[in-house]
Order: structure tokens, then sequence, then C-alpha cells
């Protein structure tokens, strides 16, 4: 059922990948068409922009519907000045009447959904009611004059920066709305200048072919402005949709770590005891065939036999502790157990521990350590494990004669720190990452053939670490490496002075 179960959810996780995949794919076949149809557009946007455009003339159509026959309503009374009444009540009528029309297609275009709509037939209804709305502004310029007015040019002339400038506000999403409102009032007020030229002031008309060129320009800039804001607006849509799919992904990946990580600490715990119970059996009958308990052993090679025995178990079972003390500390399961300890002292019994094995290299060890230094505030079994794997690493790669000095000393600001210097071969400089990575051994170790699991630096750092504290490596190829540990301020223990009251209650006692 296991193998079933595991099987069902291996298929589910590839279908899961598979359907993320092909949702890229999607988007990226998408994307390159919309590129494609845009670089064959003449109007140089994506045929998606389109609706938006219109949508967004629209808006601003249907915004206008109550400003715009106010300003019907001013320009008619105005116009009076010069025509009758009743020609300007029948040019207000007519003006709301288009502007109506206007707007009531603006609301219904905005009703309808992008799907239900045919974009070319909706702009061309858009275009002849701008055309018709230009024609009406131009009408009133055109209304028969039966009052002799000053300055008539020149107030045809703000009507038409009015509308000129009204229109480009409200078209510039389609540019060619903008022409089409624009256009008509533009020559009518261009050509009466023309026809007056002898009575007006030709600054006139280079300002109102110039106010007609600022205004179109104008209209090109919100336009390209808008684009750009729609091309932002689809990018940032993408990136979302990529990152959604990216967190999805990585949910799915974490959940699977978190899964294998689980499944990595069961099997850690259930081989831990699989591998202990016949480790413990194996190293006690060694250890009894070394001592020869029950007599003495018939052959010189039975005995070697039961050391080597012994040795390999022994090193099986330190690698199964690194492997378990480095999978409870990965796992954040590695709880201190934390008290006042004395760095000298620890370093110290770490030199006699490892002495008469540097003496079987004729490696010699110095011990450094200031006895004055205040306590820590540490577990000594993780203290003593960080300085013995330190230590080891400094016989087991120093050559025969060498010198190693063990240094325990306070630091300057307060805290205290380990330091083990050796006159070994070094770490090439290249090597420094892997050797400090978990598993990871130097080619010294693998030419040597020393025993070693590669993970006594990861699991030093990581118990450094626990405690606050740093690990620094310095190493120099075929001059020696230093190792360095050091724990913090916050770590030493205030040394506190006997009270004079307390002395005195004492003697009174």
């Amino acid at each position: 059922m296991a193998g079933v179960f595991r099987t069902d959810r291996s298929k589910e996780n590839s279908q899961q990948a598979n359907s993320v995949r092909a949702a890229k794919r999607r988007a990226v076949l998408r994307t390159v068409h919309d590129v494609r149809e845009q670089l064959n557009n003449k109007n140089g946007y994506r045929p998606s922009f389109r609706h938006e455009l219109m949508l967004m003339y629209a808006e601003n159509r249907s915004s206008a519907a109550y400003a715009i026959p106010v300003l019907f309503l001013i320009s008619g009374a105005i116009s009076t000045l010069w025509t009758t009444p009743l020609n300007s009540l029948l040019w207000i009528i007519a003006a709301i009447l288009v502007h109506a029309a206007s707007t009531l297609y603006a609301l219904r275009f905005k009703s309808h959904a992008e799907s239900d709509i045919e974009l070319g037939s909706w702009q061309t209804r858009f275009l002849v009611m701008e055309a018709m709305g230009g024609i009406i502004w131009a009408a009133i310029l055109l209304l028969p004059t039966t009052k002799e007015v000053g300055y008539l040019e020149e107030y045809q002339f703000a009507v038409m920066l009015v509308v000129i400038a009204v229109t480009t506000m409200l078209n510039f999403p389609i540019p060619s709305a903008v022409w089409a409102g624009s256009l008509p009032i533009a020559l009518v007020i261009n050509h009466s200048i023309l026809i007056h030229s002898t009575d007006t002031d030709p600054t006139l008309s280079l300002m109102s072919i110039g106010a007609i060129v600022f205004f179109i320009l104008l209209s090109k800039r919100l336009y390209s402005s808008t684009l750009a804001m729609l091309n932002f607006r689809l990018e940032k849509d993408y990136l979302i949709t990529e990152l959604e799919q990216a967190k999805a992904i990585s949910d799915e990946s974490r959940r699977q770590a978190e899964e294998a990580n689980t499944a990595k600490s069961r099997f850690l715990a259930t081989m831990s005891h699989e591998l202990r119970t016949p480790l413990n059996a194996i190293l006690g009958f060694s250890e009894m065939m070394q001592s020869e308990v029950f007599g003495p052993l018939p052959n010189d090679k039975y005995r070697e036999y039961a050391n080597d025995i012994h040795s390999s178990g022994s090193h099986l079972l330190n690698l199964i502790n690194e492997i378990l003390d480095l999978s409870r500390i990965e796992a954040g399961r590695y709880r201190l157990n934390e008290e006042a300890v004395t760095l000298a002292l620890i370093a110290e019994d770490c030199e006699n521990l490892l002495r008469i094995r540097a003496k079987a290299k004729d490696v010699t060890i110095s011990l450094d350590a200031d006895q004055t230094l205040p306590k820590l505030w540490a577990d000594e079994r993780a203290v003593r494990q960080i300085i013995l794997n330190l230590l080891t690493n400094a016989v087991k790669f120093t050559p025969n004669g060498g010198k190693i000095t063990l240094t325990v000393k306070g630091l300057e600001g307060g805290g205290q720190m380990v330091s083990i210097k050796d006159t070994g071969m070094g770490i090439p400089e290249h090597e420094i990452e892997t050797v400090l990575s978990a598993f990871g051994q130097g080619s010294a170790a693998i030419q040597s053939a020393e025993e070693g699991s590669g993970l006594g630096l990861s699991i030093v750092q990581a118990l450094v670490s626990m405690h606050g504290g740093s690990f620094d490596l310095q190493s120099e190829l075929r001059k020696g490496t230093t190792v360095t540990a050091k724990f913090p301020q916050s770590r030493v223990m205030d040394v506190i002075q006997p009270s004079k009251h307390r002395i005195r209650l004492k003697r009174a006692v």
C-alpha cells in the first residue's frame, strides 16, 4: 500500500509540474503572438490594448456628459452678441443632441463585454460622432452676423482654443478622434482669419496654427504615455502571474523538502537504533577478545583481527554519532544544556585525551591557556566537542615532528576564544569552502587517506553558531592552518565579589 501511495503521489507531482510547464508555454506563446501582431500593426500597440483604449475614450466621454452642455450654453449665450437669439438657440439644441448621441454611444460601448462587440465598427461610430461634434463647434463661428461686434476674430480664436483643448483631453486614447473633432473648427477659424487678414493682426493667424500644432503634439504625448502605462500594467500582470507560479512551485518544493527531511529524520532515528545495537555487541565482544577474558587466543592473527574489528566498529559508531548530531542541529532539535564552564579546563582535558595519539606521530601539543578567565555560560559537551574536533583535525593533518599550539584567551571585546594552530600541510584557498561544507574533504585528506567523514568542521561551525559565536579558518599551503572559535561577551559570566555585609554576617556566626 505504501508503494502504491508513493507511486500515486509521484504521478500527482509529475502532473502538477507538467501543468505548470504548460501554463508557462502558453504565456510565452501569448506574449510572442502579441508582440508579432504589435510589430505588424501600423498603430504600434498590442491588439489587446485596442479595447482598453476605446474603453478609456468611452469613460472620458461619459464622465463629461454634464460638463460639455454647460459649455454649449455659455458659448450659445455669448454668440447672441453678433447673431440672433433664435440662431443661438437652434445651435445649442443641435449641439446638445449631437453630444447626447455621442454620450449614449459611449455608455452602450461600456455596457458590452469585449467578446460581444466588433471594435472596428464601434471606432467608426465614434469617429463619425466626433466629426459631427467638430462640425457643430465650427457652425457657431459660421452663424450669420447681424450685429457689429469688435474683436470677433479674437473671440472665435478663444472658442477654437477651448474646443481643441477639450477635444484633446477627451479623445487622446483614439488619435484619429482628436483630428476628427479638431479639424473642422481649425479650418474655419484659419479660413476666417485669412479672409479678414487686412483687418486682423497677422500674429493671430500664426498663434492659431501654433496652438493647433501644440495640442496635436500634446495628444500624441498623452497617447504614448497611455500606451506605456498599459504596457507596464501588462508586464506587471505577467510578473504577478510568474510570481504566483514560482510561489506555487516553491511551496510544492518546500513541501517535498519537508517530507524528505521528515523521512530522513525517521530513517536516522530508526537506523541509529538498528546500527547502534549490533555495534555495541561488536565493540563489547571485540573488547573481551582483546582482553582475553575467557582465556588466551590461540593465534596472534585472531588478536590482530579483534583489534581491527574494535577500531572499525569505533570508527563506524563515531561516524553515526556525527551524522546524528549534524542532523539534529540542522533540524533545530539540538538543545544546549547550558551551565557555567571553564574554557581553560576543558581545553586541558582535550589536550590530555589526544596527547598519546600526538606522541605516536611525534607531534608536540603546547597548551597556552589563561586560567584566570571567568566562566562561560555554555554547553560543556558542545564546547568539548568543538575543541576535540579541531584538535583531532590538527593532529591528523600535521606531519611527524610537527607542532600544534592550543591557545585559550580573552578577547578585547570581553569574549573568549579557542585557537588551534598547526604546522601541517595547509589547505589551498580554493578548497577552504569545500572543507567547511558537510562531508567535504580537501585533497590533503584524500591523498593521505585519513579516516574521517568530513563532518567535523560542519558540526563545529553549527555548535559555535548556536552559542552566538563565530568561527574562522585561516590556512596557507605548506605553512599550516589556524582555526579560531570565538564566544561572545554575552556568554562570559561576571565575577561577583562578596560584599562586606556578607562578610560581617559570616564572622558573627
